[in-house]
């Protein structure tokens, strides 16, 4: 399938949710409104033509400085056609949540995690949103880019055991 057959495809059954695309070194991009991401998501999973059966990745980015916005990316791969999408889709830096993805992608459950825990970015309806890299006790978000550079954070276990060789 070819890429202006899948824009046709998409933005014929989205019109609404299809912010904008475009297509980069033959990788295409969709930039989709938040609350239509699990609609669109379970069409390129379930949609005999695109059959993108496989989220390889799913992750933040921190585009506040710029554009005032998160971001969600979903990288989207099929297995049998061999062909890759990806997914935008634009937060409001004051409230970044967005619907899980994990009743689609079971793979989404680790990387919404990771997401959440660098970025803040909250995921509704996960499962089991909650730290994953990070300890429990740390504090802030640290891929954000207002995450100051020299700031403290609790004692490492390395720290831990220093002090008992002392």
């Amino acid at each position: 399938m070819n890429i202006d057959s899948v824009v046709a495809l998409v933005k014929s059954n989205f019109p609404e949710a299809v912010i904008n695309y475009y297509d980069f070194r033959g990788e295409l991009t969709f930039v989709i409104e938040k609350e239509q991401i699990t609609t669109v998501a379970a069409f390129f999973k379930k949609n005999q033509e695109l059959d993108c059966n496989y989220l390889s990745d799913l992750c933040g980015v921190d585009k506040i400085k710029t554009d005032g916005i998160f971001e969600v990316v979903y990288h989207l791969y099929s297995i049998q056609k061999k062909h890759r999408v990806r997914l935008k889709v634009p937060l409001p830096s004051d409230n970044p949540t967005i619907s899980t993805v994990t009743t689609i992608w079971n793979t989404a459950n680790w990387h919404e995690r990771e997401t959440y825990d660098m970025f803040g970015i909250q995921f509704q309806g996960h499962p089991d949103l909650r730290k994953i890299l990070m300890p429990e006790d740390f504090e802030g978000h640290p891929l954000r880019k207002d995450y100051p550079i020299h700031g403290r954070q609790p004692a490492t276990l390395r720290d831990i055991y220093r002090k008992d060789e002392e």
